[in-house]
């Protein structure tokens, strides 16, 4: 996850400049586990861009739904 996370950061900050009015689209499906920091990242990305996330199964959309909530009401990771 972590090198991860750190390649995701990389390649969305190099993209945003470019985005100027398409939608991102993640895709989660398949993802089994999110960090904090993936957490914090995916909300970032949504925050600021109002990206959609592809989502397959209860819990990529349980990811995709907590990526949508405000940065204040991300849940802790267990």
């Amino acid at each position: 996850m972590g090198p991860w996370v750190a390649e995701l950061d990389r390649l969305w900050r190099l993209l945003e400049s470019t985005l100027q009015s398409r939608k991102l689209v993640i895709d989660l499906c398949g993802v089994l586990h999110l960090n904090s920091a993936a957490r914090r990242l995916l909300g970032e990305i949504h925050e600021k861009t109002g990206a959609d996330f592809l989502a397959d199964s209860p819990m990529t959309r349980c990811f995709a739904d907590e990526a949508r909530l405000p940065s204040k009401q991300v849940l802790k990771e267990e």
